[in-house]
């Protein structure tokens, strides 16, 4: 249900961002470092033999989207590689996937807590 109203959220977001400024987080899903917070690691390991996971979301369990890719362009997580982010501590909404073709996915959501000056690994299925 919260990714149905994410969608809608962001869907609604995306159609007024032009004329609302600085409202940038509002589609990103926000900020991974804010100000002033403690930070730590989130690792997303991927333990797939043969699939790469080609987009990673991340947003503050508060955000109303999950957001946008936050790999770097053209990056993808192979078989058996990690990216390692760095977020301020606390709760967030991860999610992960691979892009099969022009109009399929594979996709998968979890919410993990970051601490301070530690590494939080979520893994692939």
């Amino acid at each position: 249900m919260k990714t149905l109203v994410r969608a809608a959220a962001a869907a609604t977001i995306i159609g007024l961002a032009g004329g609302l400024g600085g409202c940038a987080s509002l589609i990103t899903g926000g900020e991974l470092i804010r100000p002033g917070e403690p930070t730590g690691g989130l690792q997303i390991r991927n333990v797939s033999r043969t699939n790469s996971i080609d987009v990673v979301v991340v947003s503050d369990c508060n955000a109303l989207t999950y957001g946008l890719n936050r790999l770097p362009s053209g990056y993808s997580i192979p078989p058996g590689g990690s990216y390692t982010f760095t977020l301020s501590a606390g709760c967030w909404d991860v999610g992960a996937g691979e892009v099969l073709s022009q109009n399929t996915w594979t996709e998968g959501y979890t919410k993990v807590t970051v601490t301070p000056g530690r590494v939080t690994t979520v893994q692939s299925r």
